[in-house]
């Protein structure tokens, strides 16, 4: 069974506020939960007025502290940014709140612009050779096996659900070599998905964490009651993709009837492209569409995003991406 999760960048409005987008992730991972969602992941980005997660492990203890059983967590921390140490401590510190249900999802990407990622105060290392170092070295201060010298409190012993992120293959070989489960970002970057996760199912090497490889990759869902309003309720995220890619990021902006229409072809192409991992439309067509997906990538967990400008028809999305995830499973049977 292919299990299904959440990732929720935790947008801010323009008519709304850091404080509102934050009550909002809290709800919208109560409403995950009772939807049979397995997991709930925010991202770090720095300098972007439009998403409200930078001070990512606080708001995993927001939302873990919001509800009950569903997996809270990191999708991903962008280790560059940090100290391995410090990450060992702040998810040493969330697994001791909410034991068995954190996760820790890493990528090499800073998460923001040059001039952002100096003002993080971290030397950032163009050695290709220092994330997997560091990677390694938080896996160390974890299981306290005393190779770094330094025993990290909280944080030895702790047991946070590691993964490896990317989306190009050295995210994929990475993940395989020390078997770790692999997540894709093919929600926004899909050019080497097939390729990464054969390049990580071919070269997996168990281990302690993980006897067989596991993958998840990233999928778009806005799904509404008609077709036509599941097209309205996209433009939102078309809007912040074509800002984002052509230098002009910001506040998530209202839907636009026809959006996608009214773009120049070069604007459409990107459109296009950054987002052929989605399904629009009413929950058959979600259906049809996860379906696809799942059987093209053969993977073991699919990351919905959802990014609509309104809370509650963003809930109903959700709701109806379950819904058409649950059909599949019946279908199988």
């Amino acid at each position: 069974m292919t299990r299904y999760s959440l990732l929720d960048l935790v947008p801010v409005t323009d008519t709304g506020s850091v404080a509102q987008s934050l009550a909002n992730a809290a709800d919208l991972a109560r409403h995950a939960e009772a939807h049979g969602y397995h997991r709930y992941w925010v991202a770090e980005h720095h300098g972007m007025e439009g998403i409200a997660s930078a001070a990512t492990a606080v708001v995993i203890a927001h939302v873990a502290q919001a509800t009950a059983s569903i997996r809270v967590g990191a999708g991903g921390i962008m280790l560059p940014n940090s100290a391995p140490l410090q990450i060992a401590e702040q998810f040493g510190t969330l697994d001791a709140l909410f034991p068995g249900r954190i996760d820790l999802g890493l990528g090499r990407a800073p998460g923001s612009d040059q001039r952002v990622a100096q003002a993080l105060r971290r030397n950032l290392n163009s050695d290709a050779n220092q994330f997997p170092n560091d990677v390694v070295e938080l896996q160390s201060y974890f299981a306290d096996d005393g190779r770094t010298g330094i025993r990290a409190t909280p944080g030895a012993g702790a047991a946070p659900q590691m993964w490896i992120l990317g989306s190009s293959l050295f995210g994929a070989q990475l993940a395989a070599i020390l078997g770790l489960p692999y997540a894709f970002a093919s929600h926004f970057a899909p050019d080497a998905l097939d390729q990464a996760l054969a390049i990580y199912r071919r070269d997996f090497r168990p281990s302690a964490t993980l006897e067989r490889p596991y993958a998840m990759a990233g999928f778009n869902v806005f799904a509404a009651a008609t077709h036509d309003e599941a097209e309205r309720l996209a433009s939102s995220q078309q809007q912040s993709f074509v800002a984002l890619r052509t230098g002009n990021p910001g506040k998530m902006k209202p839907p636009v009837e026809g959006y996608r229409d009214s773009l120049p072809p070069s604007h459409a192409a990107i459109l296009d492209h950054a987002l052929s991992c989605s399904a629009t439309g009413t929950r058959d067509e979600v259906a049809r569409g996860l379906a696809a997906f799942i059987e093209r990538t053969g993977v073991d967990e699919v990351m919905l995003a959802s990014a609509i400008y309104d809370h509650d028809a963003r809930k109903q999305s959700l709701a109806l991406a379950a819904e058409a995830m649950d059909s599949l499973v019946r279908v199988a049977a």
